[in-house]
């Protein structure tokens, strides 16, 4: 019923087969028979399933998890449902019922009532900033030269670029989405808007000629120069772009953008839409997208409409109860004392995981009922538990924040920072800490709403230039399917690497899983940590995962840190008579 294939056998020091090294099957891969969908409800809940997972068909039968959903896929498949068929299906409830048949019978326990649309404002009236551009103009003003909160991608192209299909592709990006020709103006002790009617100068592209030169380090210097320029808010552009000529038939192409008024996602957005546009102006075609129904500017004054109409008490209730009173510092052991004012000075370390290890983290989070990525949290949140000796461990977590189907095609600042707190003690199980953790992470996703700088406002941490409010460390998982940059005829287009040199807290963790593969990257700030330190901690956390999938049932205190050369290392330092 299940085959597995392998690259190689597994051998044991003799060449003998090693029976314990192979990998588990995993029965979530076995085919079932498909069971359509019959009443018009579940054939109605399918179509979303389909749209959301890209697939053909979905049958009743069917895990949405074991089909390639994860919390982001979950969070767009109901809001979907929530925006064709009037139903609010709480992710809870997703997780409790995850085939399609049980998704349909948890939805016809609920009531019907579609939400409003959130509305278009007159462009002829002072237009606010949504709570998180608030933050960011606040940050800018302090650190008005700092990269810390751009907003990256580099390309490497092969094949000859038609500069003026680049160029007008561009232009009309600019023009689609209102938040890539705003600037910001103060004005009464009050930051407005200002959203420019042309895009005109606001997009230049730079073209730079290396051909007759080694270009390796000169371009990671042009991309390190195009990321690190300071924006001007007040003036703009704040996109971004820089056009280096390699060679006759290669180009390195780096976009760009402040934080205020982009994020990750609108990123990928942008990549998406350039693509999408040369390939059609480089034939001499055009483009007709869908209309976008509102702009960022439209959902920044429906954000704090909805907030004061009462939706900000009701989160706030949940985020006071959860992490109100004392606001501890995570103290991890650096290598240096604290700074009294972070200078957002960071590197990167990249982790690969084991293939295999990978598939039985997937397997085990599958078979605790819960995402990938609260598995991984509670690893690491275990993890700055075993280097702090601290109970009380508190984690960044960002958060799309694109819960409605209007924002999901816009270019804007929608990402949410939430807390997720654990109470870790090492007597406790690892399966113990998981299911605190997914009752943690499924509570934030019902009150993601409320804006991180409002949770600071009301529980007022000590303020301290020296680190960053509420938490210290951060995690981000992503997932993804087979997501390669769209090629375009006659160029061929790859990621291009850069070295990062900045970093927003102490440690952030970034953990992707996609195609097939499980990666991670460790970003830590220089002002309190080595590159020997950052890698001794992410091969700590490896073990602890070797750890869990052998037995998620071990004691956190419990599970491993150290592998064999440092135990042996250890014995032999702490007893010198066993040499």
């Amino acid at each position: 019923t299940h085959l597995l294939f392998l690259s190689e056998w597994p051998l044991t020091a003799n060449g003998k087969l090693d029976r314990k090294a192979l990998p588990q099957p995993d029965a979530s891969q076995v085919q079932q028979a498909y069971v359509a969908p019959q009443s018009a409800l579940e054939r109605q809940v399918a179509a979303i399933w389909q749209d959301v997972l890209k697939l053909e068909r979905v049958g009743l039968t069917d895990n949405f998890f074991e089909l390639g959903g994860h919390s982001l896929l979950a969070t767009q498949m109901v809001s979907r449902i929530r925006q064709h068929l009037g139903m609010n299906l709480q992710l809870r409830k997703l997780f409790e019922n995850v085939s399609l048949k049980a998704c349909v019978a948890a939805l016809e326990q609920t009531q019907v009532a579609k939400p409003a649309s959130i509305p278009t404002v007159p462009r002829d009236e002072p237009l606010p900033l949504s709570y998180a551009q608030q933050r960011q103009w606040f940050l800018w003003q302090m650190e008005p030269s700092s990269a810390a909160y751009h907003i990256p991608a580099a390309l490497r192209i092969h094949g000859r670029l038609d500069l003026k299909a680049l160029q007008r592709s561009f232009s009309a990006l600019v023009q689609r989405h209102e938040s890539l020709r705003t600037t910001f103006v103060q004005r009464d002790e009050r930051a407005y808007q200002v959203i420019h009617t042309e895009p005109g100068p606001l997009l230049t592209p730079q073209h730079l000629d290396l051909t007759s030169a080694n270009p390796a380090e000169q371009i990671q210097a042009f991309v390190r120069d195009q990321i690190s320029q300071p924006f001007d808010l007040l003036n703009g552009p704040l996109l971004r772009v820089g056009l280096l000529q390699v060679a006759a038939d290669e180009q390195v192409l780096v976009l760009t953008q402040h934080h205020i008024v982009s994020d990750g996602w609108s990123m990928q957005l942008l990549v998406q839409e350039l693509i999408e546009r040369y390939a059609a102006y480089s034939q001499g075609g055009s483009v007709e997208p869908v209309e976008l129904p509102i702009q960022y500017a439209d959902y920044a004054v429906w954000q704090r409409q909805w907030m004061d109409a009462g939706e900000r008490e009701r989160q706030l209730a949940y985020w006071t109860r959860v992490l109100g009173g004392e606001q501890p510092l995570l103290e991890l052991p650096a290598d240096r004392p604290r700074p009294a004012r972070q200078s957002f000075a960071g590197a990167r370390l990249g982790v690969q995981l084991p293939q295999a290890l990978g598939q039985q983290l997937r397997q085990l989070a599958q078979g605790e009922g819960c995402s990938l990525f609260m598995l991984l949290l509670a690893s690491f949140q275990g993890l700055l538990h075993r280097y702090s000796g601290q109970s009380d461990i508190r984690v960044g977590v960002p958060i799309a924040n694109r819960n409605r189907v209007e924002t999901e095609g816009l270019i804007g600042f929608f990402v949410n920072t939430q807390v997720l707190k654990a109470e870790v003690d090492p007597q406790q199980r690892f399966s113990e800490l998981l299911q605190q953790v997914k009752t943690a992470a499924l509570g934030a996703e019902a009150h993601q709403d409320l804006p991180f700088e409002q949770l600071v406002e009301a529980l007022r941490p000590e303020r301290n230039l020296s680190h960053s409010p509420l938490f210290q460390v951060l995690y981000n998982h992503q997932s993804a399917g087979r997501q390669a940059i769209p090629q375009l005829p006659g160029l061929v287009i790859k990621a291009q690497e850069w070295e990062s040199r900045t970093a927003q807290f102490d440690l952030t963790l970034d953990t992707l899983d996609a195609d097939g593969e499980l990666s991670a990257t460790l970003t830590y700030a220089t002002d309190l940590f080595d590159a020997s330190t950052a890698e001794r901690m992410a091969a700590h956390w490896l073990n602890l995962l070797q750890g869990i999938v052998a037995d998620p049932q071990q004691r956190i205190g419990e599970l491993p840190l150290l592998d064999a050369t440092e135990q042996q290392h250890n014995i032999a330092q702490w007893n010198p008579g066993l040499r």
